[in-house]
């Protein structure tokens, strides 16, 4: 068996990092956080434009009907250049739940990005992200689906994930509970990606920057503490990417253990993009958190995701439970 991207993927990955490497991503993001959508809403459309919100969407509503490894694809990509907006939701959580409910919002509309969508699903996530921004703001309770409307604002360490209580509305629809399991694996996953991107970004600023800071005649980087510290981050983050793969596959073919497998990827991708956001506030010093250099943007961002869709803790112990179940 063959793990790697096919010729489309690869193809898929670079038009993403086009794209958004000639966006100015950060200046739309510090944006976003302050109540400004345009600059990002503009992105959400061209991002549309080449397929990312028509991912997750069945083919029969417009959408390409994708897989978990295209979609950790584009997620990747997302993180890596720190876009704003709820994409999890609306373009991998929304039309999973709507596919399984038969209800809500048109998926058609999901699929052209035409309409956004946010969703709380308490426990696991039990804020709206940019509510007030989206069209359609959806409540998962249980397996049961409601149409619902946001609430107060909530603080994130990461302003650009502007959260919301969310007030319920209207049943929509009831999933069984193998659908709506799958359907937040699957925002999971998501988020997995994201972060396994913000990790790398991370790393690879933090590189750029120990080789041209200069203290007593050296770059840093040639000292043997940060050269390890960065070894550390390298270790972590190919670790967990073919775990992050690997839940994708898993949770494409319908194996049992998709659940126990995007829940291990979580725990690890959490852990070495945290590494690396730590590590890297470390090797910049003081200028790594301040508001006009952009690797604080990546730090609070990996702040935030590690706990979203799941802390570590409850993923490893969601994991515990799935090796040491014993089997009737």
């Amino acid at each position: 068996m063959r793990f790697s991207l096919n010729d489309e993927q690869r193809g898929f990955a670079q038009s993403l990092d086009d794209l958004l490497g000639d966006a100015d991503v950060p200046a739309a993001s510090r944006r976003w956080a302050d109540g400004d959508g345009a600059a990002g809403l503009k992105l959400w459309k061209r991002l549309a434009d080449l397929g990312v919100s028509a991912l997750c969407v069945p083919e029969a509503h417009g959408g390409l009907g994708a897989g978990p490894v295209d979609m950790v694809v584009a997620f990747e990509a997302l993180g890596r250049h720190l876009v704003p907006g709820p994409h999890v939701e609306s373009a991998v959580l929304a039309p999973a739940l709507l596919a399984a409910s038969g209800g809500g919002p048109g998926l058609d509309a999901l699929a052209d990005g035409t309409t956004m969508v946010t969703v709380a699903a308490p426990p696991l996530t039990p804020f709206a992200l940019d509510a007030d921004v989206a069209h359609e703001v959806l409540l998962l309770d249980g397996t049961t689906l409601f149409t619902a409307a946001a609430g107060e604002a909530r603080t994130s360490v990461d302003r650009s994930r502007r959260l919301f209580d969310v007030h319920r509305g209207e049943e929509v629809g009831r999933l069984e509970p193998a659908a709506a399991e799958r359907a937040l694996d699957g925002a999971v996953l998501a988020c997995s990606a994201q972060l396994l991107g913000a990790g790398e970004r991370a790393l690879a600023t933090t590189v750029e920057y120990a080789g041209s800071r200069r203290q007593f005649g050296r770059a840093i980087g040639e000292y043997q503490a940060v050269k390890h510290a960065l070894a550390d981050i390298r270790v972590a983050l190919d670790f967990a990417r073919p775990l992050v793969y690997g839940a994708a596959v898993s949770l494409g073919a319908g194996s049992p253990d998709a659940g126990r497998d995007v829940s291990a990827a979580k725990a690890a991708v959490s852990d070495a993009a945290y590494l690396a956001s730590r590590t890297a506030l470390q090797t910049h010093g003081a200028i790594g958190y301040t508001e006009e250099y952009d690797l604080g943007l990546w730090i609070n961002k990996i702040r935030a995701l590690t706990t979203a869709w799941g802390t570590p803790r409850h993923h490893r112990a969601r994991v515990l439970t799935a090796i040491t179940a014993v089997s009737p």
